[in-house]
């Protein structure tokens, strides 16, 4: 049984609409780091799902990677930022002592 890929794309929309949420939503930056990786994971799925509807589309079904490379790309660019990111936050509560956006307004001190 094969998932079609209308509800994976559904299913990517809903994934990247939590991500923006809580990207605008939420206050603590760990959390934000993870509403950024759950919206390049939806794009993923979406990368994939695409992939997956336009080799169907071909004559002969052959297979596109291109959808697949992209998501390969995303994966590498999600472990670099999460890298930087936390890396942020570990220099950012070493100064401030709280990984709260509130708190932090001034990176002066």
């Amino acid at each position: 049984m094969t998932v079609p890929s209308s509800h994976l794309l559904i299913l990517a929309a809903i994934l990247f609409s939590i991500g923006v949420a809580g990207f605008f939503l939420r206050r603590n930056v760990i959390v934000v780091l993870m509403c950024i990786e759950l919206m390049l994971n939806a794009a993923n799925l979406s990368f994939l799902a695409a992939s997956r509807m336009h080799s169907l589309d071909t004559p002969g079904g052959r297979i596109d990677l291109q959808g697949p490379i992209f998501a390969i790309f995303v994966i590498v660019v999600a472990a670099v930022e999460a890298a930087v990111g936390l890396a942020l936050v570990i220099a950012l509560y070493r100064r401030k002592q709280t990984v709260s956006l509130d708190d932090v307004v001034d990176l002066k001190d």
